[in-house]
C-alpha cells in the first residue's frame, strides 16, 4: 500500500496552519480503526455457538427467539449512532470513543450477571449502545484524513480486517464455551475492548481539527440532518447500504440454525462453515481496496451489485430445486460467492454516501449509520424470523433485497450506472 497519508482530507474545509500528523503510520492507523469496528463484529458472531446453551439455560421454547440476541444488539447499536456523531463533532473523537467503550464494558458485565433471558436481552442492548461509538467514529476518523478513492481504498482495507473477525469469532466463542460456561464468551469481548482502549489511548491523537468542530446544539444538528437528507447521493447510497446490511443480518441471525441445529447439523464444524463464508467477504474487500483506485467506486460497486442480484436469483432457484435443502457444498459455494460480490458494493456505497458530507463527517456518519443499521436490522429480522428449516428465506432475502437495492441505486444515479469521475 503506497497511498500518501494526508491531513486533512481534500474535500474537508480548509485548515489554517494544520499541524503535521503525529499519530501512527498507515498500517497501524488502519489496524486501530479496524479494531474499533471489530468490537461490533465479535460481539455478534462469537455468541452464535452459545445459542443452544443459552436456550437450555433459560428454557426458551422457540429457537427463532434466540435471534433476538443479535437483533436487539443491532437496535441499540443503531439508536446510539445518532448521538455519537454530533458529540464527536463538538467534543472531538477521542473522548467520545472512550465513553462509548465504557458503556460497552458495562453491557458485557451485565450480560455475565444475567439471571433471565430478558435481562440478557437488555444487556445486549446496552452493549450495542456502547459499540456504536466505534462504528461511527471509525468512519469519521477515516473521513477526517482521507477523501474520494483514497477513502474508499482505506475503508476497504479496514473492512477486510473487520471481516476477518467473523471467520474466527464463532471459533473463539466455541473455545470459551469449552471452558465451561457461556459467560466466558463475554470475557473475550471484555479482553478485546481492553486492548482497544489501551492501544487507542496510547497511539491515536485527535483527528478532528479545532476549526472543524461544530457547536453542540439542536439547531446545528438539525441543519446537518437537513443537509444529509437533501443530498441525493448520501441518502440514496445509505438506503442501498442499509438494504444490503439487511441481507448480512438475515444470514447472521439464522446462521446457527442453518448450519447447526435446524438444517445441516454441523455441530463443532459450524464455526468452520461460518468462517469460510466470512473469508469470501474478506478476500473481496482486499481486491476492492486495490481495484477501486484504478476502476473507481461506481463502476466497481455497480457491477458487483448486478452480479450479486444474479447470483441471488440462482440461489433461490437452487433452493427450490432441492426443496430447500441443497447439498452443503453447493449451498456454501453459492452463499460464499454472494458474500464475495456484496463486498464490492458495501464499502464503496459507504464511502460514496459520506463523500459529499466532509464538512459534517462525524454527524453525517452518525445519522447515516443510525439509518443503515436500523434499516438493516429490520430487514434482517424479517429474513431471520422466516427461517422454516430450509435455505429459502436466506436466498429470497438476498435476491429480493438485492433487486430493491438496484432500483435505489438507479434512482440515486438518475438511471446512469457505472459512471465514474475524478473521485468516484
Amino acid at each position: 500500500m503506497t497511498a500518501p497519508f494526508r491531513h486533512p482530507a481534500p474535500e474537508a474545509a480548509p485548515v489554517r496552519d494544520a499541524p503535521p500528523w503525529s499519530g501512527p503510520g498507515f498500517a497501524e492507523f488502519v489496524a486501530i480503526v479496524a479494531l474499533m469496528m471489530a468490537v461490533t463484529a465479535i460481539s455478534i458472531d462469537n455468541l452464535l455457538p452459545a445459542f443452544p446453551v443459552i436456550q437450555a439455560r433459560f428454557g426458551i421454547t422457540d429457537p427463532n427467539s434466540l435471534q433476538l440476541l443479535v437483533y436487539v444488539y443491532m437496535i441499540g447499536f443503531g439508536l446510539a449512532q445518532i448521538v455519537y456523531g454530533p458529540l464527536s463533532d463538538a467534543l472531538g473523537r477521542r473522548p467520545v470513543l472512550l465513553v462509548s467503550l465504557a458503556i460497552y464494558v458495562a453491557g458485557c458485565f451485565l450480560a455475565m450477571l444475567a439471571p433471565s433471558f430478558g435481562w440478557l436481552l437488555a444487556a445486549r442492548v446496552i452493549q450495542g449502545l456502547g459499540a456504536a461509538g466505534g462504528r461511527v467514529l471509525s468512519t469519521a476518523i477515516v473521513r477526517d484524513r482521507f477523501a474520494g478513492r483514497e477513502m474508499a481504498s482505506v475503508m476497504s482495507l479496514i473492512m477486510m480486517v473487520f471481516l476477518i473477525v467473523p471467520m474466527i469469532a464463532p471459533a473463539i466463542g466455541g473455545m470459551m464455551l469449552s471452558l465451561g460456561s457461556w459467560h466466558y464468551v463475554f470475557v473475550s469481548m471484555l479482553v478485546l475492548a481492553a486492548i482497544l482502549v489501551a492501544w487507542f489511548t496510547a497511539r491515536m491523537p485527535e483527528t478532528l481539527h479545532p476549526e472543524h468542530r461544530r457547536p453542540l446544539s439542536l439547531r446545528a444538528t438539525g441543519d446537518a440532518l437537513a443537509t444529509t437528507i437533501r443530498n441525493r447521493t448520501a441518502i440514496g447510497y445509505a438506503t442501498a447500504l442499509g438494504l444490503l446490511t439487511g441481507c448480512i443480518m438475515g444470514y447472521v441471525g439464522s446462521a446457527q440454525q442453518v448450519f447447526d441445529t435446524g438444517l445441516y447439523h454441523l455441530g463443532n464444524l459450524f464455526p468452520l462453515a461460518f468462517g469460510a463464508v466470512a473469508g469470501a467477504m474478506g478476500a473481496a474487500t482486499l481486491v476492492n481496496a486495490r481495484a477501486v483506485r484504478r476502476l473507481g467506486m461506481r463502476p466497481l460497486s455497480h457491477a458487483g451489485l448486478i452480479a450479486f442480484v444474479t447470483v441471488g436469483l440462482a440461489q433461490v432457484g437452487i433452493g427450490l430445486a432441492y426443496h430447500g435443502h441443497p447439498p452443503l457444498a453447493l449451498f456454501l459455494g453459492v452463499l460464499a460467492l454472494n458474500q464475495f460480490l456484496i463486498s464490492f458494493a458495501m464499502p464503496n456505497f459507504n464511502a460514496m454516501a459520506l463523500q459529499p458530507l466532509g464538512a459534517i463527517a462525524g454527524t453525517a456518519s452518525s445519522m447515516l449509520g443510525f439509518y443503515t443499521t436500523i434499516l438493516g436490522a429490520f430487514c434482517g429480522f424479517l429474513i431471520g424470523q422466516s427461517f422454516d428449516g430450509t435455505t429459502l428465506p436466506v436466498g429470497v432475502g438476498y435476491a429480493g433485497l438485492g433487486a430493491l437495492v438496484l432500483v435505489v441505486v438507479a434512482w440515486t444515479e438518475h438511471g446512469r450506472l457505472f459512471r465514474g469521475g475524478v473521485s468516484g
